[in-house]
């Protein structure tokens, strides 16, 4: 889909038509990732009167709609918040998925490759959830805010989770530039990336945005820690260290925070948005799995899980691996 090249022209332009795109392919992910970007950070050599196009703003709403659609054939549904919040709290007797398996048997090269990935998520990490924060009243728009606070570096610039990621991949030997590994990332991280501006842009999707963040929150500590120990183990550079363990500590804190507060009191104001919050569990969960199961699978073939035609030597994350 020809959407970047599209923007290099002056805006109203013609844009290009979304035929039969896989909701979850390369294409798609991308040419939506574009879409969001716009409402983000200035593109280099974008006119900025892109980010309101009418006619962008059509395209972008097809590809929403295959998106979203493709999430709610994908995810269960149902009411059972409960049910839900109990299994994102319970963590089985024998592990299994990307952490665990990072933890206890990533080589160097796959660290620096999950980095890459994740990159595209932590360079705008909190900023979906704060288009949530106008959506929110009382109780339920203070404690969100509170969260926010702590993504955003309690006031502090240097602590900003975004910077410390940036540090984390400079410490790693990678590039920290914002969005720099676009092009060698895969639809599945795309997907989750995207699926955060979607919840956080479209007021009807409040309920879904505050389920993935919730998500999030609740699995991020002990997530985090299982990424500690990976990095200690392999003596990594302290940065990439402090970021994961700056979640382990704040995220523990967050989860309580967005389950009690935020859910508990957005359900007594509008509790009709309980198979919202539902859905977006489900949904983080689907392309989080969707993800791991893509990078696994290419790690036990022995290859990149990167798009391979777009990484060079330059770039490549196995470049530090260790010999056999």
């Amino acid at each position: 889909m020809a959407v970047a090249e599209t923007l290099l022209r002056q805006a109203g332009t013609p844009v290009p038509v979304c035929r039969d795109a896989d909701p979850y392919g390369d294409d798609l992910q991308l040419a939506l990732h574009t879409c969001y970007a716009l409402h983000y950070d200035d593109l280099e050599g974008v006119d900025p009167g892109w980010e309101w196009d009418p006619g962008l703003l059509g395209l972008r709403a097809e590809l929403e709609r295959r998106l979203l659609t493709a999430l709610r054939d994908g995810t269960a549904g149902g009411g059972d918040l409960d049910a839900e919040l109990e299994e994102l709290l319970t963590v089985p007797a024998e592990e299994t998925g990307l952490g665990p398996y990072l933890r206890d048997h990533g080589l160097p090269w796959q660290l620096r490759e999950y980095f890459v990935h994740r990159s595209i998520l932590h360079h705008q990490e909190a900023d979906p959830y704060a288009w949530l924060i106008p959506r929110l009243r009382g109780q339920a728009k203070a404690a969100l805010v509170a969260v926010e606070f702590d993504e955003f570096g309690g006031g502090r610039g240097e602590r900003i989770h975004h910077r410390l990621y940036a540090d984390l991949l400079a410490g790693a030997g990678l590039d920290p530039g914002y969005l720099h590994y676009l092009d060698v990332v895969p639809a599945p991280m795309l997907a989750l990336v995207n699926m955060m501006s979607l919840f956080g842009l479209h007021r009807d999707l409040r309920g879904a945005g505050i389920g993935h963040f919730a998500s999030v929150e609740i699995t991020s500590s002990p997530a985090s820690r299982r990424l500690v120990d990976a990095l200690t183990r392999l003596e990594a550079d302290p940065a990439c260290v402090l970021f994961y363990r700056e979640h382990v500590e704040a995220d523990a804190v967050h989860e309580q925070l967005l389950r009690r507060e935020v859910i508990g009191d957005l359900l007594t104001r509008e509790p009709g948005l309980r198979a919202d919050i539902v859905f977006g569990i489900q949904a983080t969960a689907l392309l989080e799995d969707r993800f791991a199961d893509h990078v696994l699978t290419c790690w036990k073939e022995d290859r990149s899980s990167l798009l391979a035609d777009a990484a060079g030597p330059a770039i490549d994350p196995r470049r530090t691996r260790p010999a056999d």
